[in-house]
């Protein structure tokens, strides 16, 4: 019978987050796969675990993943653990995972510690609808790119940055964006965990003066979908009369005032908005 691939979140600053369970399951497993070895004995140590480990990190993502196949097939049961929070999340634990399913071997999560989620929930900006775009890409060409794409994302957008390139981070953000609200997550869980609530073009002053220190997690508002600018009135069929009334709802409008901007913007009457809503 093949083993099964345990996907085990660990602390990302406090040892005290640990779970029951993920000590219990680290403790039992065949194998622990870990993203860097010198890093996890100290957490491994600390819990008493003596379970031996196989270095499973993005330069042996794809070959070593082949080998822990094997050894699933051959029945035994591998946690996969990351430096720190959930693997498979900006992990080479993805890959591993995608072989496994293609495989047949079964997979299963334990929860526990994520930055991007624990900064989210701090970070006082709308929570239903976010995406992660984990560190922006090196390379200049596509790290443009995406900006470019974000200057029209409405939902709530998560970074993680290191700190010697925050503040170049912090400066494309707002010429790309411009100036937005913008939580600065810092040692999430730690001693000195920092929760800054500020706008983009303070947190460039900020950080001008001072050094940053630590590990980022960025919270950014999305762009109100009521600033967006569609070519022409034909674009607006492609939502619905509710879809569209909804939108400036959302952004702080009244329901009075959002009919009649709606009836503008589709060219009709508000006659003809309020029957579409019966």
């Amino acid at each position: 019978m093949d083993g099964i691939l345990y996907l085990v979140a660990t602390p990302i600053g406090n040892l005290g987050d640990m779970t029951t369970r993920a000590i219990q399951t680290l403790q039992e497993a065949d194998i622990i796969a870990a993203e860097d070895t010198r890093n996890s004995i100290k957490l491994l140590n600390h819990f008493g675990i003596k379970t031996p480990m196989s270095s499973y990190h993005e330069h042996n993502k794809y070959d070593k993943a082949d080998y822990l196949i094997s050894e699933l097939k051959n029945g035994k049961n591998i946690a996969l653990i990351t430096d720190a929070g959930t693997p498979g999340i900006s992990d080479p634990g993805e890959v591993l995972v995608q072989k496994c399913i293609e495989s047949g071997i079964r997979v299963t999560s334990l929860p526990g510690c994520c930055a991007l989620i624990s900064a989210l929930i701090v970070s006082g900006l709308p929570s239903r609808r976010f995406c992660f775009e984990a560190f922006l890409p090196a390379d200049k060409k596509e790290r443009k790119a995406i900006l470019e794409e974000l200057k029209t994302e409405t939902r709530t957008i998560i970074l993680y940055e290191a700190p010697h390139h925050l503040r170049e981070t912090l400066k494309d953000l707002l010429d790309f964006l411009g100036d937005r609200q913008i939580t600065i997550c810092r040692e999430l869980t730690k001693k000195f965990e920092d929760i800054r609530p500020t706008t983009l073009k303070e947190s460039v002053l900020f950080y001008d003066e001072n050094e940053p220190r630590g590990e980022y997690v960025l919270v950014i508002r999305g762009e109100k979908r009521s600033k967006l600018v569609l070519k022409d009135q034909e674009e607006w069929t492609d939502i619905s009369i509710e879809t569209h009334l909804q939108m400036y709802i959302d952004d702080g409008m009244d329901k009075k005032e959002a009919m009649k901007k709606v009836a503008q913007d589709r060219g009709i009457s508000r006659r003809d908005v309020y029957k579409a809503l019966l």
